[in-house]
């Protein structure tokens, strides 16, 4: 073997048996962020507040964190940080809900207060996820940027104690999930053999 092929082994990635992750990891944080965020635009009712709870840890959670624990096998930090990070902040919101919001001796203002601490931890986690998407692409970055805006209005509006602001800020989950739910989509699109259909992700910003 001469000392190019050498070279051209050693730098060429081998395949990891298995298949893209970031479509299921997209579609879980998808769907239980519009379950959560359709509760906090109100479209639910107080009587189905509580319908992302279950899928909190089933889909947005586990199904989520195991893509991040595949996108480690991948070999890709971003996917697998990011896909990690939030199957972890869903399991852990859901165990929020049932460990300390049931506590009837807090007031909806500590709960407020409570949630806004998580969410205000996670947008700075998000800030950095979001600068760096801008070398994927123009999908993702959406993913980020609409998430980003969703977070900075929820913990603002726990701490101001605005049903206006996160009532806002479940709109813009709304759109978050649907954006996700796109890319998801394009993720699958592109990853089928053989597929006849392919949804644009565009360009990074920073290529």
């Amino acid at each position: 073997m001469s000392v190019e092929d050498r070279t051209v082994q050693a730098t060429t990635a081998l395949p990891t048996g298995i298949a893209d992750p970031a479509p299921l990891g997209l579609a879980g944080f998808a769907t239980t962020t519009f379950l959560l965020s359709a509760a906090n635009a109100n479209w639910m009712g107080a009587a189905s507040g509580a319908a992302f709870l279950g899928y909190a840890f089933a889909y947005g959670g586990f199904a989520q964190l195991l893509a991040g624990m595949w996108e480690f096998r991948n070999r890709n930090v971003f996917g697998a940080t990011a896909f990690s990070t939030y199957g972890a902040f869903w399991i852990g919101l859901g165990l929020w809900v049932l460990l300390v919001a049931g506590n009837t001796k807090l007031t909806a203002a500590q709960l407020g207060h409570d949630k806004a601490w998580i969410l205000l931890a996670f947008a700075i986690v998000n800030t950095y996820l979001l600068i760096l998407s801008t070398q994927l692409n123009m999908a993702v970055f959406l993913v980020f940027l609409t998430l980003e805006l969703t977070e900075i209005l929820l913990f603002i509006g726990g701490f101001a104690n605005s049903s206006g602001l996160v009532k806002a800020g479940g709109y813009v989950g709304i759109l978050t999930a649907v954006v996700a739910w796109y890319t998801s989509a394009a993720g699958i699109s592109n990853g089928m053999v053989g597929g006849k259909l392919r949804f644009p992700v565009g360009s990074p910003l920073i290529k």
